[in-house]
């Protein structure tokens, strides 16, 4: 029976690391298996995976379009709609996440957006709101909490 106490490789698993360059009797000897010359039989001479060969390369010859910001405030959106399936009177970030609504694990503000109508009133904390939605919120009863950075 095999235990942890027994393991053993399959026959032919393991083989023993190639000596290059110990003698012409080893057949890796003198050239240790780099062939003759050139870049690649160099110490040190390695090209690199993207490297074409000299010819233009791949990132310098497609055509580059339009700009992107990098100082761009990015956001969990969650529409003023979205908040008709959830039954909770106050609505956390972690009770949208659990009705699928937004991923805590990108680490992303949630920002409240004013699509769609509200018939109930509600408490919503997030990280902001536009004016739209944060009218609809209000017009319905409810109110909008915004969370502390």
């Amino acid at each position: 029976m095999t235990d942890l106490n027994n393991l053993r490789r399959p026959a032919g698993a393991h083989h023993a690391r190639k000596r290059v360059g110990r003698g012409p009797g080893s057949g890796t000897g003198k050239t240790a298996g780099r062939g003759h010359k050139g870049q690649k039989a160099r110490s040190g001479g390695s090209i690199p995976a993207w490297f074409e060969g000299g010819q233009m390369p791949l990132i310098r010859r497609l055509p580059k379009r339009g700009f992107k910001s990098r100082k761009k405030n990015e956001f969990e959106t969650v529409n003023v709609q979205d908040l008709a399936r959830i039954e909770d009177e106050t609505i956390t970030p972690a009770l949208l996440h659990e009705h699928g609504l937004v991923d805590l694990g990108r680490g992303l503000p949630i920002k409240l957006l004013g699509k769609g109508e509200l018939e109930r009133k509600v408490t919503i904390q997030v990280d902001a709101v536009t004016a739209g939605a944060r009218q609809k919120v209000e017009a319905a009863g409810g109110a909008v909490e915004l969370l502390e950075e």
